[in-house]
């Protein structure tokens, strides 16, 4: 379609975009910004500062210590655990050795991990100690030779400025056959590893989405995808070099990632991170440091209007907000009141974007804002809206399948070519995400064609969540669908044929309290119902859509 949301373009910002250092792998910007303001605070964790040149070095350390242990260029390293300085340098490592990152959720549990490890061919995984039980029960049905283990404190204070999570209160533990983080960082060298890297072709990071159907699928991004993304989100929102950004999204999650990670290396701002979101933590944060740019959910918002004795802290400071609407939506009345809360920070509804562009293929204007919607397209960037069933294409105020093309498409999936074709099609992204643009280009997302179930933001794939209660001895057959919640979007919902000699032995809360146990937290089913049978195909595939429709 025409690009008619140019004449939205936010004021003051170029509509063309320049690379602030150049077309570069992001961590060559890290390695400038040492070298530009080698002083300055790079990240800021519960009152320790790491400085540019103290990231670069740490950088420089892991990414040899990587090769030391026989990491080479493309393979796959799995990072698992929760937003430490930790992470930021593992992740940063592992790029500067041309090397791919394997983000997992640290709210994996056990088969959840086993599935990504395996999926990726994974010798070598970095995470917490308080996590490695989990590691440890799966190793031995993996490809993984090498544990990196971490503890949260390694990199905090002694004396935090603000409050810390129960994470940071856990003492250091040590395990047989693993190698301590700190240690690496102690004794490999600060010497820049030299690795040609082709930006527009080498991939830097492999996430785990769900494609259009099935199991997660692992999405292959490049440097260069990651470079515009987050040069678009750096620019089109009018970020300064001053500026002081808090990270409270998980940086495993692609959102967070580009926030968390991205930002800060691309333009060289001060970010504070903290490694989960806690009401008088934020608050104490952008009172203590200053901070004038944040991303949080609806939730977070309220949560933090809502907390006791609030008005004690001095948020004059923060002067944008980006909401992502997980669950409850964001309304005028709610930034409003934020507005208000905060003394005058501006609150943007953060755009609309899928993994496999690397996110965020739109942003509201910061001058033209526009509720209910998902903000225009950013730089270099096409959609199309078209009939899901003809492929023709729609005009505006017409829903259909959103198609979208910009530099930031990814490569494809990993090792899974049939996928890929489905998906990616002569550049263009087919995100089985129904939508519709009005006259003036703001795009309103609809729902979703996929079976893909939305929980809190999170992706939960029903071939997932099956494959795993199916390893329940009760389960004879299960189908998954994603039912309303008014308050986390969707939540999982499992249809249960129970296996004969356990019908009425078993109740629908001994699936949860199981699934509870097995499952991530955003994933386990929240409800479960006992079925006779289940629709099905002729050759047995369960029906989802006839049991989603029973539930609308």
């Amino acid at each position: 379609m025409e690009r008619i949301w140019m004449k939205n373009w936010p004021k003051g910002v170029s509509a063309k975009l320049e690379y602030r250092l150049g077309e570069k792998p992001l961590h060559e910007y890290l390695r400038q910004n040492a070298r530009d303001f080698p002083d300055k605070p790079a990240y800021i964790f519960y009152g320790r500062v790491i400085t540019w040149k103290e990231l670069d070095e740490y950088t420089d350390r892991f990414a040899n210590f990587l090769r030391g242990i026989g990491v080479q260029k493309k393979d796959n390293v799995v990072l698992f655990m929760q937003n430490c300085p930790q992470y930021v340098i593992a992740h940063y490592g592992i790029q500067k050795l041309g090397a791919v990152v394997g983000p997992a959720s640290p709210m994996f549990k056990e088969w959840e991990l086993e599935y990504e490890v395996n999926d990726l061919g994974a010798r070598v995984i970095v995470t917490a100690d308080d996590l490695y039980p989990f590691v440890k029960n799966i190793q031995a049905n993996t490809r993984l030779e090498e544990v990196v283990v971490t503890n949260y404190r390694d990199m905090a204070p002694s004396d935090p400025t603000i409050p810390v999570p129960k994470e940071l209160k856990l003492e250091k533990k040590g395990y047989p056959g693993t190698r301590d983080m700190m240690e690496a960082l102690r004794i490999y060298p600060a010497q820049a590893p030299l690795v040609d890297i082709d930006i527009w072709e080498d991939v830097y990071m492999i996430v785990y989405t769900s494609g259009t159907t099935g199991r997660p699928k692992g999405a292959m991004l490049t440097y260069g995808n990651a470079l515009f993304k987050i040069a678009s989100a750096f620019h089109f929102n009018k970020t300064q070099p001053d500026d002081i950004r808090l990270t409270v999204m998980p940086i495993c999650h692609i959102a967070g990632n580009n926030q968390g990670l991205g930002l800060p290396v691309y333009g060289g701002i001060t970010n504070v991170l903290l490694t989960r979101f806690d009401a008088e933590a934020v608050l104490s944060a952008f009172e203590r440091y200053h901070c004038t740019l944040w991303s949080g959910t609806t939730p977070m918002l309220l949560a933090l209007i809502q907390q006791p004795n609030a008005g004690k802290w001095d948020l004059s400071s923060l002067r944008q907000t980006y909401c992502i609407s997980f669950g409850v939506a964001l309304t005028e009345e709610i930034v409003t009141a934020w507005k208000n809360f905060t003394h005058g920070s501006v609150i943007h509804e953060s755009g609309w974007g899928l993994s496999e562009t690397h996110t965020s293929d739109t942003y509201m204007p910061y001058d033209k804002g526009k509720y209910g919607s998902n903000g225009i397209p950013v730089y270099e960037t096409d959609f199309r809206i078209i009939d899901p069933q003809t492929g023709k294409e729609m005009e505006p105020d017409e829903q259909g399948e959103i198609v979208v093309r910009n530099p930031g498409v990814f490569k494809g999936y990993w090792n899974k070519p049939e996928a890929t074709a489905e998906t990616l099609r002569d550049g263009w992204v087919y995100t089985g995400d129904i939508g519709r643009f009005d006259d003036d280009g703001y795009l309103y997302f609809i729902g979703r064609i996929k079976e893909m179930i939305k929980c809190s933001g999170y992706s939960v794939f029903p071939e997932d969540v099956e494959v795993m209660l199916l390893k329940h001895p009760a389960v004879a057959q299960v189908g998954v669908v994603g039912i309303p919640d008014s308050s986390r979007g969707e939540s999982v919902k499992a249809f249960i044929v129970l296996k004969t000699e356990y019908k009425g032995k078993i109740t629908e809360e001994d699936i949860i309290s199981w699934s509870k146990e097995k499952m991530a937290a955003y994933k386990y089913p929240r409800a479960i119902e006992f079925r006779e049978s289940l629709p099905a195909t002729a050759t047995g595939k369960v029906l989802r859509r006839l049991l989603k429709e029973e539930n609308l």
